[in-house]
């Protein structure tokens, strides 16, 4: 666990590094020269490959893939006969750094670069483990709650979803209307200190 926390801590900052090293044509070589092109690996899942990413990246790679073969994988077929996953595997991923991976720091969460986001959700896809929908949590739904909420929301909300303790989704689906977000007819009206909800929705995740 110390080592996969060292991994996610290593890759704050990363984008920042990556540029200032890549300033010059010798600093961009030398962050090139050592990865290999996809079509000469082994397969596709091959460590070590496409030029975006770093041995930082890689480091977060094999630890985001021992963490998903061993917390994740045995696990998964039963989440899909309960109909959700466990919120032990949520607060694990968040106490590894796996969640919020490119939240700004000062707002609560990891601080990494886009590209490190991308490792955590494509080791999930290779593993073809559908039901911890990390990337709807950290990728779509609290980079609104970073740059538009409040300072208040900020403090409330993102710590907690950092660390899996909260867990956020997308209530998008209605019997009329799905991902075309102009068909959606439900409506929520405050009215003094909380809001009265109308209309339907299919389905809905929130814990």
């Amino acid at each position: 666990m110390a080592s996969i926390r060292c991994a996610a801590s290593a890759v704050r900052g990363l984008s920042t590094r990556q540029v200032s090293s890549a300033n010059s044509y010798q600093g961009a070589k030398r962050l090139l020269s050592d990865r290999i092109e996809p079509a000469s690996a082994s397969t596709l899942l091959d460590i070590g490959t496409r030029r975006i990413f770093s041995e930082e990246h890689d480091m977060l790679r094999e630890n985001v893939r021992r963490f998903v073969q061993e917390d994740v994988v045995p696990y998964h077929e039963q989440w899909e006969k309960d109909g959700q996953v466990s919120r032990e595997v949520w607060e694990k991923a968040g106490s590894l750094g796996f969640l919020g991976v490119n939240i700004a720091e000062e707002h609560g969460g990891v601080g990494a670069d886009f590209l490190s986001a991308t490792v955590v959700s494509e080791e999930l896809s290779y593993a073809g483990a559908t039901g911890p929908f990390f990337s709807l949590h950290s990728d779509i739904i609290m980079p609104y709650i970073a740059h538009y909420g409040s300072d208040e929301q900020r403090k409330r909300f993102v710590p907690d979803l950092t660390s899996g303790k909260k867990i956020c989704a997308i209530a998008m689906s209605e019997p009329g209307a799905g991902s075309d977000l102009q068909g959606l007819r439900t409506t929520a009206v405050k009215q003094g200190d909380h809001y009265i909800l109308n209309g339907s929705k299919v389905s809905s995740h929130v814990h």
